[in-house]
């Protein structure tokens, strides 16, 4: 039989997702034995001209992790989409947006000023600013445009499947790839994630406590079998999809919420808010967080109902 041909792509992240499909070890084998890898930048030397000669639908999977921030990103989205017979939204910035959905606060104009002229380490007299195009003696250079607004893969293009996480956690990952190498694929547009929530897979004991203050973790005196929202501590365990294991609660770290928005949840900022609004002592609790969307939001802003500030002159 012929070997399926997977796609690799990394778009607006860290690069924490690459890795992440090394994290799965010798299951690697059983990949390359039945797959051959014929897009991946951060490994193999294949161009974007390569892919564009390939035929239509001639990729079987593709892996896309990364948001969408530049017109080159939602260029390879497109193109990617349009090679793939299955595109897959790996990790969270392209599932939810992720860390850098937190840009769509601001705009491009409030972006570039922070970045190149405010910074202490910045020295920029002339007050210069990435162009699209700039001519030099050898020619014409281009740069992708820097978009205003952040937006995940499924906003930009069809989606088939998604596996959030940053990363996404190694077993889901050998699952996800079993289930495309054994033709066992679930119904279109599920997530690769478990149906349950952070604190379905959590072994802290839950007290149901009232909050009369809000703790950093470093400021209480923890006895590893309480429940962090029972001690103070936001956990955003309770509107997060699990399929981590918890392994964040096992370490004695709260959850943040990098699963996404827990089944069922259409909004995980506004889930946890009301979450934790339930279990205060008095409505003045919630005024104690220094951060509401840095802290409700911090991986799913692009992907919720807020989706980013509205900037007014």
């Amino acid at each position: 039989m012929d070997k399926l041909k997977l796609a690799f792509y990394w778009a607006a992240s860290c690069g924490g997702c690459e890795i992440a499909v090394l994290d799965i070890n010798e299951k690697i084998l059983d990949v390359v034995a039945k797959a051959d890898l014929v897009f991946w930048p951060v490994a193999l030397d294949v161009k974007y001209k390569d892919v564009e000669a390939m035929p239509d639908r001639s990729i079987d999977v593709c892996f896309f992790n990364g948001a969408i921030r530049t017109s080159e990103n939602e260029q390879m989205a497109k193109l990617l989409r349009q090679k793939s017979k299955i595109l897959v939204a790996f990790g969270s910035c392209a599932c939810d947006g992720c860390v850098i959905g937190l840009g769509n606060l601001w705009n491009k104009e409030k972006i570039f000023e922070r970045a190149y002229f405010e910074t202490p380490s910045t020295s920029n007299p002339q007050r210069v600013t990435p162009k699209t195009h700039f001519k030099v003696a050898q020619g014409e250079l281009e740069l992708p445009e820097f978009y205003d607004t952040v937006k995940t893969l499924a906003q930009t293009v069809d989606v088939d499947y998604f596996i959030s996480g940053c990363p996404p956690p190694v077993p889901r990952i050998i699952e996800a790839l079993e289930a495309i190498l054994n033709e066992k694929l679930p119904p279109k547009g599920s997530s690769f994630l478990l149906n349950k929530s952070v604190c379905d897979e959590c072994s802290r004991e839950k007290k149901e406590r009232k909050i009369a203050q809000l703790k950093r973790v470093y400021e209480i005196e923890d006895d590893f079998k309480t429940c962090f929202l029972d001690q103070g501590v936001i956990c955003m365990g309770p509107a997060t999809r699990g399929g981590c294991g918890a392994q964040c609660l096992k370490a004695n770290i709260p959850c943040t919420g990098c699963g996404g928005p827990a089944p069922k949840v259409p909004d995980q900022g506004a889930a946890m808010i009301s979450a934790f609004a339930s279990i205060a002592a008095d409505p003045k609790v919630l005024e104690q967080v220094v951060d509401p969307v840095g802290t409700f939001y911090k991986y799913s802003l692009a992907n919720s109902i807020l989706r980013r500030r509205v900037m007014r002159e």
